[in-house]
């Protein structure tokens, strides 16, 4: 069986090299020539941990700019392209809409193309997928709706550990898209596999990370109360305390930064903007948007109240996690960049990042007394 994927971005890629290593024919489309021209050589520009180990030791995976090329050739075609929010909240899934006039472009010719499956990985709004069902329904390609539970500077790690496989969608390669999890899954640990209609999948992705940035917030609020109440010394084993609780747990129970990056914010807000779409009102996921907003300007007042000598500031990180090139959303820099804006000095000792930020910071390891930003 030979495996398909149009969107060979830092997610599309990791999926693809991983499927490769798992013993399958891998064949991988992107719009960007001279990427995919370095690609076939083995060569890759990238943070993002054995990447460039996979890529260099691939044996089985070719790549190319014709996503036609890839559909013919695959039998299961994954798409992981780009789907930006809007400003409502909501995915602009204009790119998965082109794959999909593809595969329609590729069914007028090729009328027996019974056999092949379309999978979605990347991120849509709940019936996204109905839609794209409907303009394939006469092609005989099934479609699926499989996004991946990762996060940048752990993707392939987040792949072959997997907590959980989503499935949507029904179709003659069920059995496989599971099995190509399992193969690619080390370790002791055997992901949980759930299949459901492909709406329930989508409404599952994001209602995931939305309730993963409500405990983000809850551990948030429950800090500040601390804090204000004279016992911020005591955050720690206040939330330590209410994570051994087994129905809370300790993961993602910390105080410290909201939450950032390229998909729990966009996420959220998805979540938000649906629930209100179906009439659902109070929603927890504009609650939450609105708490980070709220907790970032705690957080400032709270350092510069911490630093009562004025001292420069110095953070060890300014992406939105630590080991990552990623600013979006990153509130380690906005709470950076207020600084600056207020007249402080403000060092950060993560010289990779020094050409993405602003050129006030001062990149090095600093010779003075600092208040130190770090969670």
């Amino acid at each position: 069986m030979k495996i398909g994927l149009i969107g060979a971005g830092r997610l599309g890629l990791c999926l693809a090299l991983l499927m490769e290593e798992a013993g399958y024919d891998v064949i991988a489309s992107d719009v960007r020539a001279d990427y995919i021209s370095l690609l076939n050589q083995k060569v890759i520009d990238t943070t993002e941990p054995e990447v460039k180990y996979l890529l260099k030791h691939s044996k089985n995976i070719y790549f190319t700019t014709d996503n036609l090329e890839v559909i013919h050739e695959a039998d299961i075609i994954f798409t992981l392209v780009r789907t930006p929010s809007l400003e409502n909240g909501r995915y602009d899934v204009s790119d998965v809409d082109d794959v999909i006039s593809d595969v329609l472009k590729y069914a007028w010719t090729n009328p027996n193309c019974q056999n092949k499956s379309i999978v979605i990985g990347c991120t849509t709004n709940p019936g996204d997928c109905d839609f794209f069902e409907d303009r394939l329904s006469e092609t005989g390609f099934d479609l699926f709706y499989n996004p991946e539970f990762i996060a940048q500077g752990s993707i392939i790690n987040d792949l072959r550990m997997s907590d959980m496989v989503l499935i949507g969608g029904s179709g003659r390669h069920n059995k496989e898209i599971e099995l190509i999890y399992g193969r690619i899954q080390r370790g002791y640990k055997i992901p949980s596999v759930h299949f459901m209609s492909t709406k329930a999948a989508e409404i599952t992705k994001i209602a995931v990370n939305c309730f993963l940035t409500t405990k983000i917030s809850y551990a948030n609020m429950l800090g500040q109360v601390l804090s204000m109440s004279g016992l911020g010394d005591e955050i720690n084993g206040v939330l330590k305390a209410i994570g051994s609780d087994d129905r809370i747990g300790n993961k993602y129970l910390k105080f410290g930064f909201g939450f950032g990056g390229p998909c729990f914010p966009r996420d959220n807000r998805a979540f938000a903007a649906y629930a209100t779409d179906v009439g659902v009102k109070f929603n927890i996921g504009d609650t939450t948007d609105n708490f980070n907003q709220e907790h970032h300007t705690f957080l400032r007042y709270y350092y510069i109240r911490k630093n009562s000598k004025e001292l420069p500031f110095c953070f060890k990180y300014l992406t939105y996690k630590p080991d990552t090139d990623i600013l979006v959303e990153s509130q380690q820099y906005k709470l950076c960049l207020d600084l600056l804006d207020l007249g402080y000095k403000v060092y950060c000792t993560d010289v990779k990042i020094k050409d993405l930020c602003d050129e006030r910071i001062i990149f090095d390891t600093p010779k003075e007394n600092v208040c130190w930003i770090d969670f």
